[in-house]
């Protein structure tokens, strides 16, 4: 592992790339659809996908958020001979501690621009921070694995060696999507240097008869059982408890998960056309920040995006994804994922560091708070009414509050010296 720590610079789009996003965009070809219509059902419609696509081809400006981007310092390191890229804000405050910020799928380090210079400002007089911010392998400016293997494990292994690479022997961790099933295996595995765990979506195991459990938790033993037979919505309270995260790719379980069987099964053939189609690209991912967010029930049907995320948020997320053509390495996380079991890595162990959990109205997958008490070392509970999967971007001041929440509980506790 090389110690040479490169500065770098978002670039702008090359001129032929431009003009060729442009160009695509301008003849696009959009598929049969039924007479009547049918909302989302079907996945994206035409109407929600047409109106983001003139967008991006008439009144989009990458300039405008790249010049934003480049407001942080970025870098560039070798770790496991994969270039990986970074954001390293460090504060100027004395009492700040080292936090890492993880993304998942289909977002990019962009989906915490909002968060970045609250906490390493200690914003409302709350815990500032030492921020990182990494692009997972083979997401955006991050260089693609060049072998197969490199999943959840391997991901772990590298961002842990980044931050202690960067001086960060203790840290906080905090991550969604894959950014979060990344950091309960580095929570575990890691935590001699990951010393707390912060995130919206946990995996973990529901309160089994386990001797720890039968000696500590025999009620919540006791009410587990009852939910099976009752339902978890009678014994935990209605929504307390969504499993769409359990099944990897079975669609009679959960129909939100096809995108997971073919991506865990047949990355390269669906590659194609995310890597040759913008427009394919764009439908693809705004399938999903439809979905995973939270809507107003009145207008869930009728808008493309919550009005918490902006036609150009969303649009900078796709775009980093067509500059630097990583759609294709990206989702082949699933195949490494899936083949290598290592949902079972992840979800089995109980995390013994101190773990923070932020319950989004929306997100994917909610677990009650007596699932969460019996397997991980939890310290901070919040449930939010608003919000979804991509609470930075959606509840970026909620979240900001929850994780300077619980950095002052670390603090004070000195979990992180």
């Amino acid at each position: 592992m090389s110690d040479t720590i490169e500065p770098f610079e978002v670039p702008s789009f090359p001129s032929e790339q431009l003009a060729l996003l442009k160009d695509k965009l301008s003849k696009p070809v959009y598929p049969n659809e039924l007479e009547e219509d049918y909302k989302w059902d079907y996945g994206a419609p035409s109407w929600a996908v047409k109106s983001l696509a003139s967008k991006w081809l008439e009144n989009y400006d990458w300039e405008k958020p790249r010049a934003e981007m480049n407001r942080w310092h970025h870098y560039h390191t070798m770790i496991d001979d994969l270039k990986i890229h970074f954001i390293h804000e460090p504060s100027s405050n004395p009492d700040a501690i080292p936090v890492m910020l993880v993304h998942g799928w289909p977002s990019t380090f962009y989906e915490f621009h909002k968060l970045i210079e609250p906490l390493r400002d200690g914003a409302n007089g709350g815990q500032a921070f030492h921020v990182v911010v990494p692009s997972l392998p083979g997401f955006g400016f991050s260089e693609a694995p060049k072998a197969r293997g490199c999943g959840v494990t391997k991901m772990a292994e590298i961002l842990n060696a980044l931050m202690v690479k960067l001086g960060y022997t203790q840290y906080l961790h905090h991550g969604g999507d894959w950014g979060a099933i990344i950091g309960k295996y580095i929570a575990t595995r890691y935590n001699t240097n990951c010393k707390a765990f912060h995130t919206g979506l946990p995996f973990c195991l529901p309160p089994l008869p386990t001797p720890r459990n039968l000696l500590f938790y025999p009620f919540k033993i006791a009410k587990f059982g009852a939910s099976l037979l009752l339902g978890f919505d009678r014994v935990y309270g209605k929504g307390k408890t969504i499993l769409n995260g359990a099944t990897f790719a079975n669609a009679e379980m959960y129909d939100g998960c096809g995108y997971r069987a073919i991506q865990g099964t047949k990355p390269y053939t669906l590659a194609y056309g995310l890597t040759d189609s913008p427009l394919g690209l764009m439908a693809w991912m705004l399938e999903k920040y439809h979905e995973w967010s939270y809507h107003p029930p009145a207008k869930r049907d009728i808008q493309a995006l919550p009005e918490t995320i902006t036609p150009e948020v969303f649009l900078t997320q796709v775009s980093l994804y067509w500059l630097t053509n990583t759609m294709s390495s990206s989702i082949r996380i699933y195949y490494e994922c899936l083949r290598q079991k290592e949902m079972l890595k992840v979800v089995l162990p109980r995390v013994k560091i101190p773990v923070a959990i932020s319950a989004f109205a929306y997100d994917i997958s909610k677990l009650p708070q007596d699932w969460l008490e019996t397997a991980t070392d939890l310290h901070q509970y919040s449930e939010y009414e608003s919000g979804g999967h991509f609470p930075g971007l959606e509840e970026a001041e909620l979240l900001t509050d929850d994780i300077q929440r619980f950095g002052k509980v670390l603090k004070t506790k000195k979990v992180i010296q």
